[in-house]
């Protein structure tokens, strides 16, 4: 194979190589972070703590306890108390307990529906009654007044609409193939244009760079989809909160898109180091040859 063609080929192979990595860290994320429970359950614990979090459930709690009341939707005086007193309960460690149990329950309903083949394609549905029957628990260990007259009603909440369950579970399957394949074909691909380049010192700070490129790219991404799902919201949802929960879910996968940038420069940087000082050293580490003492010695002309 001529050198020329050897580069072409090595340049296919490493620009492919460049474009997979980020979409394998992608497809990674997705299939191995937000999938999984307990790190789903994990990224979304410190939101308890987030103000905008906890402004956006109080408002949501505190309009549902006024609209089962007669008198809530004039009574003003009212609404500031249940707004008090909503705001409170979530700096409780009882809405941090709930928090969690109800994250959990939500994401475990909606793995099943996902993995589950033989699912009618229903809705994805959760009682939130245990989740109501902890906080409750919560509240009467520490002595709030009239802790044990909360109800705990067994009422089936829809998370995911039956419509769009088929089409979710399809494209996890996709995701759980690409979260493994994807990686390993970036790999694959990018040994392979380092492996048949005619200049290999090249093709090794090519794909340094590409890959370098690839995840400044990804984090690009994170931030206009961030800006993009914020702008798409109906007006119903709080904002403020929306990005907190964006930001929480999208932690890692900002951080895996770090390192590749980090990876890629330290990667391209010492291959440009080695070949521009390379040759230097190993000359500098070369001993001197003795002299053969077998040799023949040169003779001087005589005059």
């Amino acid at each position: 194979m001529s050198p020329r063609l050897r580069s072409a080929l090595s340049a296919v192979l490493i620009v492919l190589a460049c474009l997979l990595a980020p979409c394998g860290t992608l497809a990674a994320w997705a299939a191995y972070g937000l999938a999984d429970t307990g790190r789903y359950v994990a990224a979304m614990a410190p939101l308890a703590a987030d103000p905008d979090v906890r402004d956006a459930v109080a408002d949501r709690v505190g309009d549902g306890v006024m609209a089962e009341m007669d008198a809530g939707a004039t009574d003003g005086t009212l609404r500031v108390f249940v707004q008090d007193a909503t705001r409170s309960f979530t700096r409780t460690e009882a809405f941090r307990a709930g928090w969690d149990a109800a994250n959990r329950t939500v994401h475990d309903a909606v793995l099943r529906a996902l993995r589950d083949g033989r699912a009618d394609g229903g809705a994805v549905t959760v009682d939130l009654a245990p989740v109501t029957a902890q906080v409750k628990d919560q509240l009467a260990r520490d002595h709030v007044p009239f802790a044990h007259r909360i109800p705990v009603r067994h009422t089936a909440v829809t998370v995911l609409p039956a419509q769009e369950v088929d089409r979710l579970r399809k494209g996890y399957d996709v995701l759980a193939v690409a979260a493994f394949w994807l990686p390993l074909t970036a790999v694959v691909f990018a040994v392979a244009g380092i492996a048949v380049a005619a200049c290999r010192r090249r093709a090794v700070t090519a794909t340094g760079i590409g890959t370098a490129v690839g995840g400044a790219l990804l984090a690009v991404a994170v931030m206009v989809g961030r800006r993009l799902t914020l702008a798409e919201l109906p007006g119903t949802v709080h904002g403020p909160a929306a990005g907190a929960v964006y930001d929480a879910l999208t932690a890692t996968l900002r951080t895996a898109s770090w390192l590749l940038v980090a990876l890629g420069l330290t990667v391209a940087l010492a291959s440009w180091l080695m070949g521009r000082y390379g040759h230097g050293l190993r000359r500098r580490r070369v001993p001197a040859q003795p002299a053969d003492p077998t040799a023949p010695r040169p003779t001087r002309a005589r005059l």
